[in-house]
């Protein structure tokens, strides 16, 4: 469904990702675990084109789409939920996500049974459409972020650190919503920190660190690297 081979990622002088390759399988969540300024980010950000490569491809459905624009990658059914949210605050929840229907043109208009099976990861988001985005919380802002990726009608959903700042409670919620947006035969590729919530989710798992990849295997199976631990948790 996606994949990354062996690409080297810069930000702007500084060489962040080296050689990193990994993959994303069909109705597959995978977590991309690490410390802060791991590289995580950074690769998100390489397979939504936000940043150019140096070297390697992106491919995505077997296309390379290494040289394409992000809003291009997005048409494709890429997408993305940035850590930040990216919520326009001056803009209500609703306007919110009419920028991604154009985005998407009028031609794959989502259309009420599109967003009924939207709204069915995150119901809570039918309460607060009328607001605006500077009056959300933490947890508000996310739910709106992927649901409006949600929008574009992913095959692939990028969600970068979707459990930060959240209560272990809400965390089972987003968990929850995760296995929901499976379900409906997307796959996920999560950005996190925290190794025990990855595992909560992920189907598999890889490991990062200063740009490298140092794990790839099951969930269980990486409490078992004590390297791989040791280097996690710092």
């Amino acid at each position: 469904m996606l994949e990354l081979e062996r690409i080297d990622t810069f930000r702007g002088q500084a060489q962040i990702l080296r050689t990193v390759s990994l993959r994303v399988g069909e109705r597959e969540a995978v977590c991309l675990v690490g410390r802060n300024g791991a590289g995580k980010t950074t690769t998100i950000d390489s397979i939504m084109g936000l940043l150019p490569l140096r070297a390697g491809r992106v491919t995505f459905g077997g296309r390379d789409i290494t040289r394409l624009a992000a809003h291009q990658r997005a048409r494709l059914g890429i997408g993305y939920a940035p850590e930040d949210c990216g919520i326009f605050p001056d803009l209500t929840v609703e306007e919110n996500f009419q920028i991604t229907e154009w985005l998407k043109g009028p031609a794959a208009a989502v259309g009420d049974d599109g967003y009924e099976r939207i709204f069915s990861v995150f119901p809570e988001v039918k309460g607060f459409l009328t607001r605006r985005g500077l009056h959300l919380s933490g947890g508000q802002k996310k739910m709106v972020a992927i649901t409006r990726a949600m929008t574009l009608s992913p095959t692939v959903l990028l969600l970068d650190e979707p459990f930060e700042g959240l209560a272990p409670v809400v965390v089972s919620r987003f968990i929850e919503a995760v296995t929901t947006i499976k379900a409906m035969g997307i796959s996920v590729l999560i950005a996190e920190s925290n190794l025990v919530n990855a595992t909560r989710v992920a189907d598999r798992l890889y490991a990062i660190d200063r740009g490298e990849i140092i794990f790839n295997g099951l969930p269980r199976d990486v409490f078992a690297n004590h390297d791989v631990m040791r280097t996690i948790r710092g």
